[in-house]
């Protein structure tokens, strides 16, 4: 880790416990060596700094490339492994940025579901998770994160108090068999492969019930990334 990867890594960590009483359920799933895709639901700004805070080594975060338009931002982003993706135009670019971070041996993470949710629901798969895993072979960590919608709902304002837990789920390892079929059907059951593992991620009986995912992704999605 760069100084400012360490400095937002255990930063936005300190912050979520002190604010959400943050927490990682089953950190001992994660995949620490090689390459590795971390798939996780996507509620609110605050999932990719959390997300990250499951992996002991840094890794790789997608990102709107408007967001590099403020001044400030376009310096420390790339600084935070972020990869700019263009929504105005072809995402591809941002699957061969991870296809190449992947085959380098690093650890990326992706929302299945391509945006943060607008109700809190999930949301189903693109398939640009299974184009990625296609040509990577890359092993899949799914996590789920609780409580980060009502913390902070696209729209609105950030709650403090409220619970914030990320449960890490047990790695996925695709077989030869699975990845050998291309095309955009193909990468469809992949992605929707890891978004069940996702959702089939509880908390504690204790904890607030899940949410579940209300549909399924139309033909003409996009294949990583919503608007």
């Amino acid at each position: 880790m760069n100084f400012y990867y360490w400095l937002g890594y255990h930063g936005s960590r300190l912050f979520a416990q002190l604010s959400f009483g943050f927490r990682i359920l089953h950190r001992e799933r994660m995949i620490q060596t090689g390459p590795v895709i971390v798939a996780m639901n996507h509620q609110s700004y605050l999932d990719p700094p959390l997300a990250g805070n499951a992996c002991d080594r840094a890794i790789f975060f997608l990102a709107k490339k408007s967001l590099l338009h403020a001044p400030v931002l376009r310096w420390l982003l790339p600084k935070l492994n972020v990869i700019p993706v263009d929504l105005e135009g072809n995402d591809r670019s941002a699957l061969k940025a991870l296809i190449r971070i992947l085959r380098g041996g690093e650890c990326a993470l992706v929302f299945p579901e391509g945006s943060r949710t607008p109700h809190g629901e999930l949301q189903p798969a693109l398939p640009g998770l299974g184009f990625v895993i296609a040509k990577t072979r890359a092993p899949v960590v799914p996590m789920r994160i609780f409580g980060a919608f009502d913390a902070w709902p696209i729209g609105g304002r950030m709650h403090f108090g409220r619970n914030i837990t990320i449960v890490v789920g047990e790695p996925i390892h695709f077989s030869d068999a699975e990845l050998e079929t291309g095309g955009r059907d193909a990468y469809a059951r992949l992605s929707q492969r890891v978004m069940d593992a996702i959702a089939a991620i509880e908390l504690p009986a204790s904890s607030p019930p899940s949410r579940k995912i209300d549909n399924v992704a139309p033909d003409n999605a996009p294949l990583i990334l919503r608007e």
